[in-house]
């Protein structure tokens, strides 16, 4: 599928052009005939025959952008200086950096701050290791981890390559909800050795992320941190992508008026996000559900299936439907793909029930061309920021860990997704819900206040229960 000129593929290039004529107005008419969209011209320098100028240009990957400076460079008199990839200029030395809360400048603040005031603050907390929620800064700390097996849509790439992943992943948690995150990028395949090293780590933090592990590693990670360790722990590539789904789905059937108990829903992908979003739909009241992967519908008369497509075959297809993607849709109320580019067509779209909802999630190419489902579908949601209904994670994590650590909490429960799902929901009122506008932006100025509220509360209601 063709990209659109994006500000992740920005470029600035310096040229130098005679400061007479028409050579900047044919700078901008270059860009524009080579598919570029110029976003930016700033004169740099000027002199009585010449300009310096900063054009700074969205493209759709790299390959356009050397074609772009390549016809920049075509122009008469025209001198190409430098070539500066904005995105790579942002990343030069991280974009985290740690700081002191408190000023370090005299003796007596050394004395509090370090030794030797703080050996009593040790004493403390070895008397009572919770007071190191309270005199740390485990209070406000969550641990992003990874082991570079699956990160984004580039695969295993390993952990030196998903640092800046989780670098930017850090940021978010501050930016969002003020959350102190940290990059742990770990040098380990194993199972065993991922989860020893974790559990090694976690006295320092108040939870856990876990972060870009492939499939079906990823489970037993989490279900044995899980039982093994007193902070919550939530991987974010299935809960996350469950709790923001769950919500745009919500509002999607409002839109076409039909209710989640009701709806003939069917699903592409079966791994780490694609199970989550399976259980979490499941506990919210869907009945009727068809799991396709690679090989077609998983069934429980399917053979080589591991634990994970064996528990999907045993609680999803009611009517044994077996066959592939295409042999199923017809009739679905909904979509939900979180698997490849390109594995739905418009004729299948087509064939759905009226008033059908499209959720083509694979990320940066999605199932189908959002274009082509709009021509049949009402509502069509992507991963994808340059289309509506952008499904993104988040709108969901930042806001469920500042709950967590606000409650305290020593675990992370259905309960707390599933409130977590609707906080996000809700944020969409009445009068703003549409075909195009049914999950909020990031940028919400409600929406991760509304997460941790709903996440605070429902932690509460579970330790009364308790």
């Amino acid at each position: 599928m063709p990209t659109t000129p994006s500000v992740s593929y920005s470029i600035t290039v310096r040229l130098d052009v005679p400061s007479g004529g028409s050579a900047v107005s044919e700078l901008t008419t270059a860009v524009e005939k080579a598919g570029g969209v110029v976003t930016a011209l700033d004169v740099a320098g000027a002199h009585t025959e010449q300009l310096r100028i900063d054009l700074t240009i969205a493209t759709s990957d790299t390959d356009h952008a050397d074609r772009i400076v390549a016809a920049l460079a075509a122009i008469e008199d025209v001198d190409v200086s430098k070539v500066s990839d904005r995105t790579f200029l942002m990343h030069l030395g991280g974009v985290i950096e740690t700081a002191t809360k408190h000023p370090l400048r005299t003796r007596d603040d050394l004395s509090m701050i370090y030794t030797p005031g703080v050996a009593r603050i040790s004493q403390a907390i070895a008397k009572d290791r919770e007071d190191a929620r309270r005199l740390t800064v485990k209070r406000n700390a969550v641990a992003v981890v990874t082991d570079g097996s699956a990160v984004l849509g580039l695969g295993n790439i390993g952990p030196y390559a998903a640092l800046p992943v989780m670098e930017g992943k850090a940021a978010l948690f501050k930016t969002f909800a003020d959350i102190d995150a940290w990059p742990i990028c770990l040098d380990l395949t194993d199972v065993d050795q991922i989860v020893e090293t974790v559990a090694a780590i976690a006295p320092g933090f108040a939870g856990i992320n876990l972060e870009d592990i492939a499939a079906p590693k990823c489970f037993e990670v989490e279900d044995r941190l899980r039982e093994r360790l007193d902070v919550p722990v939530f991987h974010d590539d299935q809960h996350g992508t469950a709790i923001v789904v769950l919500a745009a789905l919500r509002n999607a059937l409002r839109v076409v008026g039909k209710d989640l108990g009701s709806v003939r829903l069917v699903m592409s992908g079966a791994g780490a996000a694609g199970t989550a979003i399976l259980k979490l739909l499941l506990e919210a009241g869907l009945r009727d559900v068809v799991v396709c992967d690679i090989d077609g519908v998983v069934h429980t008369g399917r053979e080589g299936l591991g634990p994970a497509l064996r528990w999907i075959a045993e609680n999803t297809n009611p009517r044994g439907l077996t066959g592939g993607l295409s042999d199923v849709i017809e009739g679905a109320d909904v979509f939900v793909g979180v698997s490849a580019p390109d594995v739905l067509t418009a004729r299948d779209v087509e064939r759905m029930a009226d008033g059908s909802v499209v959720f083509a999630l694979a990320n940066p190419v999605p199932e189908i061309d959002p274009a082509l489902a709009r021509a049949h579908a009402t509502v069509v949601a992507t991963g994808r920021s340059d289309y509506p209904n952008q499904i993104n994670n988040v709108l969901a994590f930042p806001g469920v860990f500042r709950g967590l650590l606000d409650a305290q909490s020593h675990g992370i429960t259905t309960e707390v997704l599933l409130a977590a799902s609707e906080a996000i929901a809700a944020t969409v009122a009445d009068d703003e819900l549409n075909a195009n506008y049914i999950i909020p932006s990031v940028f919400h100025p409600d929406v991760h206040d509304r997460v941790a509220e709903a996440v605070r509360d429902a932690c509460t209601a579970a330790r009364d229960r308790a």
